[in-house]
């Protein structure tokens, strides 16, 4: 089968600065590209210029990159516009047995709704409206144009929350959800934990970095053998690391910074949990990552995978989680641990894959 992916963002932009790459072999799409391969398919990845790598790079699959125009009115972090690939769609769409667009909101997915329907497949992964100008152009967008050039093609969900929303607006829903994958030739698991947890994320106020260490500084006290990894770098670095000073915490908390794939498995892998706080982040593919290493979660309520947590018991999801869930992870480490490996081929990229492909 010849299968188009059309996604145009493939990082998340801060503030609509997109943030500079060597590589997108990190990206979600570009590994579901790989899942594909994998199973035997020839695919073609397009995706927006702007968030092309600044160094050249070889890829296994072939992917085009497309300017955007329109720059100011069309956020590159959230609506990119290629007007280019209409033109290409016009050309090439005989060509593919499938096309894969990321979004009912998004102008790729318009594009392929309105000249390939029949073979047009929508992955959604929003569950919320975009809250860019008071949510206005996104309940537009949903109410209006989905309405109409959306009846026709299959859209199918990553997650419960992201299919009740987009079931509001239309009704060529899946009953399955299919999940991000991840390229699990990237990641190994263990079953065998040090006394230590782990915090992957950029160091930003929407990631809330500093009540997570103020919840761990409470757990440390009874438990102090325990240290903290912080893996990942952003502006509130010295303000965290002095944060961990004034609670006298500095010995049991480790600031990393960024780290390669292969060094960040090795930490997550031997991590007792990964934990999370976000304020915003609906969507993390650090959760999905830290499954297929074998690492349960200590997570609140705002990541739509939150509800997969809580369903296969990989970890801890709750509101407002607190020192005594990290306590109970830990006394509980190899329960949460097994069920993360068993369900670890259920979030590989191929599975994903097959999955979409299934309801093609």
């Amino acid at each position: 089968m010849n299968i188009l992916l059309l996604n145009s963002i493939l990082r998340t932009a801060d503030n609509n600065r997109i943030p500079a790459a060597t590589s997108i072999k990190d990206c979600m799409i570009y590994n579901l590209a790989l899942g594909f391969k994998e199973l035997g398919h020839r695919v073609t990845l397009v995706a927006a210029t702007e968030y092309a790598p600044v160094a050249q790079e070889d890829y296994e699959v072939e992917v085009v990159f497309l300017p955007s125009t329109m720059k100011k009115i069309f956020l590159l972090s959230v609506l990119p516009f290629q007007p280019q690939l209409w033109g290409f769609l016009r050309r090439h769409k005989a060509s593919f047995d499938l096309i894969i667009s990321s979004e009912v909101v998004a102008f790729p997915s318009l594009f392929a709704a309105i000249q390939a329907p029949e073979k047009t497949l929508i992955w959604q992964e929003l569950a919320f409206h975009q809250r860019k100008f008071y949510q206005l152009p996104s309940r537009l967008w949903h109410n209006i144009i989905a309405r109409l050039f959306f009846g026709k093609t299959r859209i199918v969900a990553r997650s419960e929350e992201a299919k009740r929303f987009i079931s509001n607006y239309l009704h060529n829903v899946a009953p399955q959800t299919v999940e991000h994958g991840i390229n699990a030739n990237k990641f190994f698991y263990s079953a065998e934990k040090k006394r230590q947890f782990i915090v992957v994320s950029q160091l930003i106020e929407r990631k809330n970095i500093g009540s997570i260490i103020s919840k761990f500084a409470r757990f440390v006290r009874h438990n102090n053998d325990f240290k903290l990894i912080i893996a990942g770098t952003g502006e509130l670095e010295t303000a965290l690391k002095q944060q961990t000073a004034n609670l006298g915490i500095e010995q049991h908390v480790e600031f990393v910074g960024f780290k390669p794939h292969a060094e960040l498995n090795s930490l997550l892998a031997t991590s007792m949990a990964m934990l999370i706080d976000t304020k915003r982040d609906l969507n993390m593919v650090t959760v999905p990552e830290s499954i297929v290493c074998g690492t349960p979660l200590v997570m609140n309520l705002v990541p739509c995978t939150a509800t997969t947590v809580n369903r296969y018991q990989l970890g801890i999801a709750k509101s407002d989680w607190n020192e005594t869930d990290l306590q109970t992870m830990v006394n509980n480490n190899a329960f949460y641990v097994k069920n993360c490996i068993d369900y670890r081929a259920k979030l590989t990229t191929v599975y994903a894959a097959e999955q979409l492909l299934l309801m093609a």
